[in-house]
């Protein structure tokens, strides 16, 4: 079992900038990717990121492309959703997500194992 634990979301303004973590605990040696959804209000929850935990390789919606940058630190065991240049379009409950074996269809949300519990990010205009 692993665990998903999520912080960092808040209230910001259009242009600004957050920052969230996920910081997955158990069984994690066996981690192979994790990634970020969002869901906003009366939508249905869609991609945002993607990175792969051997290396690092992420890869993005279209929608945030060259906005947001998803990284990891080994050392803190911890993947990072850097979020810039933030539109009012972007408030919606941000959850990541893990998956423990090799897939490639990394946009399907139906293939990860498992779900932090979300966390609400916010952009005032």
């Amino acid at each position: 079992q692993v665990q998903l634990v999520e912080s960092g979301g808040g209230l910001v303004q259009a242009g600004g900038s957050l920052r969230l973590s996920c910081t997955p605990s158990g069984r994690t040696f066996d981690m192979y990717a994790m990634a970020w959804f969002r869901q906003a209000p009366g939508k249905e929850r869609e991609f945002v990121a993607h990175i792969r935990w051997s290396d690092s390789i992420a890869y993005y919606a279209d929608s945030v492309k060259g906005r947001f940058a998803a990284s990891r630190d080994g050392a803190k065991n911890t993947v990072y959703l850097q979020m810039s240049s933030l539109k009012p379009e972007d408030t919606a409950v941000y959850y990541c997500a893990a998956r423990t074996s090799y897939f490639s269809r990394y946009t399907a949300q139906n293939l990860y194992d498992y779900w932090g519990q979300g966390t609400q990010v916010t952009v005032s205009s």
